[in-house]
């Protein structure tokens, strides 16, 4: 598992963003039920996910969070990059963010991209 802690704050919330690879559905909802084995993680307001696999099948959870996961779906899909799962973890500031919500979204993935690939 790959994870950047602290991506950014923005109007009180906090971002954090992890990923790993993924072969499948079973391999994904593992992904997240192990990150949100961390007490930190699974009191997040929000752990957005999607993953794009080999075969093109395209698996997401907005996690309320409407069309946070399409967002990541789209970075994935520029970037070519399957069987490899990307969440965004949100904990709610207080301020509503709008349509800030996916610029931030967006921020955490490029961030997580450019870390994943320096890693590799």
């Amino acid at each position: 598992m790959y994870q950047i802690a602290h991506v950014l704050t923005d109007r009180g919330s906090k971002y954090a963003v992890s990923g790993g690879p993924v072969k499948d559905r079973a391999d994904a909802d593992a992904f997240v039920k192990t990150l949100k084995r961390s007490k930190k993680f699974a009191k997040a307001t929000h752990n957005t996910w999607a993953v794009i696999l080999s075969d093109g099948t395209v698996l997401k959870s907005d996690d309320g969070e409407a069309g946070a996961g399409m967002v990541i779906v789209n970075i994935l899909k520029h970037e070519m990059l399957t069987d490899h799962i990307v969440v965004v973890t949100r904990w709610y500031g207080g301020t509503k963010l709008g349509g800030d919500r996916f610029r931030r979204v967006k921020d955490c993935v490029r961030a997580y991209l450019a870390e994943f690939h320096r890693a590799v």
